[in-house]
């Protein structure tokens, strides 16, 4: 079987090759890559765990709630844990270090976040240390940061007295076994912020961002949620309460049709590079004709004629989506470093690779099909025609 024609062939082009294989290369990088931030910006509302809740002020996520509220939740029949969550809004040195810091209670936050784990130092550390903090290894890698540093956070919303920097002191390195946990947030005690504000050293608001609720087993999540609702239903604040999934999608829909966005130019990409290798296969069909009338002179059938054109197309697109894949798994780490704050739950992953391959391969064979039809139904005295 003449199946060493197809890498001939091939090499009988090696400009026209090269540019057809780096076009499906650079189009099957952008798809893996966008989708891999589609799937960051969703990465927390797939991840939310089914038995937690979010209880926020009705009127905005930016209006605090009464600390007061705190007791009154965790004597709804159902709610098993509270945890504060107070966004800071802080960053280090310089504005462009800009990252996640929230204020929660030390005494529960491992409760009600087990996926949260301890990587280096002492957990019960968080606790014992009042301006103790916990950071994501992903903080490490970018500021180098270690266990027993101190790490000086410039406010922007509560400001110290003195005008000067938050000290915190790193207690726990973390990772989290789940997306809806970035790796790239400082936890801090939010008694070490409250004390801070009663006594005049620094400051801002004096309530709590969120309060987050994890359900007993077997409560009621919708019954809970109505509960908590009606309990400050008359004051002082309303508040609004969802699950995590749905908070989580919030912020999602802040971003409005981005990630629908991203999937449009992912698809105005494929829509081009299958363009381009159609016509590549197309001039490599004509180009083949008189070669596949001397095939099938010697004897083989129409079968080989089809298979050689449709093997050299899926050849070179298996061949380019592969290496497009490969470069968007090696530049994986980098992207997750460098959009950390943006898209924390950046991965390139399993599926998304599959998808980059499979579309490379689909490509070749919808651009092989009309050229490899062709061959199939070419006669031998119309291949060998002098003008043919």
């Amino acid at each position: 079987m003449p199946w060493h024609l197809i890498a001939r062939n091939l090499l009988a082009h090696p400009v026209r090759t090269l540019l057809t294989a780096s076009s499906l290369v650079i189009a099957v990088f952008l798809i893996c890559t966008l989708r891999s931030l589609v799937v960051g910006l969703t990465a927390g509302v797939e991840g939310a765990a089914s038995n937690r809740l979010v209880v926020q002020s009705a009127v905005s996520l930016f209006v605090d709630l009464p600390l007061a509220y705190q007791g009154k939740v965790a004597q709804v029949p159902g709610v098993r844990q509270t945890c504060k969550f107070q966004w800071f809004g802080g960053y280090y040195q310089d504005p462009s270090n800009f990252f996640a810091q929230f204020g929660v209670d030390a005494d529960r936050f491992y409760e009600s976040y087990p996926e949260v784990e301890v990587l280096e130092g002492d957990p019960a550390a968080f606790l014992a240390t009042r301006a103790g903090c916990l950071i994501g290894r992903d903080l490490t890698r970018r500021y180098g940061w270690k266990v027993g540093d101190r790490v000086p956070i410039k406010p922007t919303i509560f400001q110290r007295a003195d005008g000067g920097a938050w000290e915190f002191e790193v207690v726990g390195i973390y990772r989290s076994r789940t997306s809806n946990v970035d790796d790239a947030t400082l936890f801090f005690q939010h008694d070490y912020l409250r004390e801070a504000l009663e006594q005049g050293a620094a400051s801002g608001p004096p309530g709590v961002g969120v309060y987050m609720v994890t359900l007993a087993p077997g409560a009621d999540l919708v019954a809970v949620s109505r509960e908590i609702d009606v309990l400050f239903e008359n004051g002082p604040q309303r508040v609004q309460t969802t699950t995590e999934a749905e908070f989580q999608r919030q912020f999602v829909s802040m971003l409005g049709g981005v990630p629908t966005l991203l999937g449009s130019i992912g698809g105005g990409v494929l829509f081009a590079i299958l363009l381009a290798v159609l016509n590549t296969m197309l001039m490599a069909g004509r180009e083949r004709t008189r070669d596949l009338g001397i095939i099938k002179a010697l004897g083989f059938g129409d079968g080989v004629a089809f298979a050689l054109l449709m093997l050299e197309s899926l050849l070179l697109c298996g061949v380019g989506g592969a290496i497009g894949v490969g470069l968007s798994l090696l530049s994986a780490p980098a992207f997750r470093q460098g959009l950390s704050q943006m898209v924390p739950g950046y991965a390139v992953t399993d599926e998304t690779a599959a998808l980059g391959l499979g579309l490379s391969l689909l490509l070749g064979v919808i651009a092989g099909a009309a050229p490899a039809w062709r061959a199939g139904r070419l006669r031998v005295i119309q291949a060998l025609r002098p003008e043919a």
